[in-house]
């Protein structure tokens, strides 16, 4: 985009997180490669520094997920499936949640963006582990999630459908009024089915 572009016209939460996770993505890549040469060339490597490498992972894999959920993208950029499919086996590796990605095709980084946030919303809601099947076919998006155990809020779950909802938002719940936005910001029509141990969404 211009820099001489009006900030009314400017997404400035998403410039905003690619800023952010750009400028912390390279450290905590730095701190995993330093962690490493540690390991192979010290006699410490005891359970503390198992413990500190599997953070530095989590880390690197959860800053790598925020942006793309939270940075900014264009309908130019794509992203491989190999590489949805790292970020995400990462990011649950050791977790009780399980994600799998169906797609075997590279996929519009803004499609990607909003699949990334309603991934934030379905977490939440599989707060005990569950698991999370996402297939992407002729431009449409099925997400389903089971797990035997769900925390759903319907005031939150009303903003992805219903544009007019206004519920009360915190910190942990800012994805999504965040997904809400990107769905009617690219035309998209969201609907969602919800059972005991179930939620499917289509888009």
């Amino acid at each position: 985009m211009p820099a001489t572009a009006n900030t009314d016209q400017l997404d400035l939460a998403s410039l905003l997180g690619s800023r952010i996770c750009h400028d912390l993505i390279s450290p905590i890549g730095a701190i995993g490669n330093g962690l490493e040469l540690l390991m192979i060339e010290s006699a410490a490597q005891g359970p503390e520094m198992a413990l500190i490498g599997e953070s530095v992972g989590h880390a690197n894999a959860r800053i790598r997920f925020f942006r793309v959920a939270f940075g900014a993208a264009s309908a130019e950029q794509r992203v491989g499936a190999a590489e949805v499919r790292s970020i995400l086996s990462d990011m649950t590796s050791g977790g009780r949640l399980s994600i799998a990605w169906h797609s075997g095709a590279d996929v519009s980084r803004v499609q990607v963006k909003v699949a990334f946030l309603v991934l934030m919303c379905l977490e939440s809601a599989l707060a005990y582990g569950g698991q999370i099947s996402v297939q992407v076919e002729n431009g449409g998006w099925q997400v389903e999630a089971r797990a035997a155990k769900l925390r759903l809020d319907a005031s939150l779950w009303d903003m992805l459908t219903n544009p007019a909802a206004r519920p009360d938002i915190t910190p942990a719940t800012v994805h999504f009024p965040l997904a809400a936005q990107e769905i009617a910001r690219h035309q998209m029509a969201l609907t969602a089915e919800y059972g005991t141990d179930w939620i499917k969404l289509s888009f």
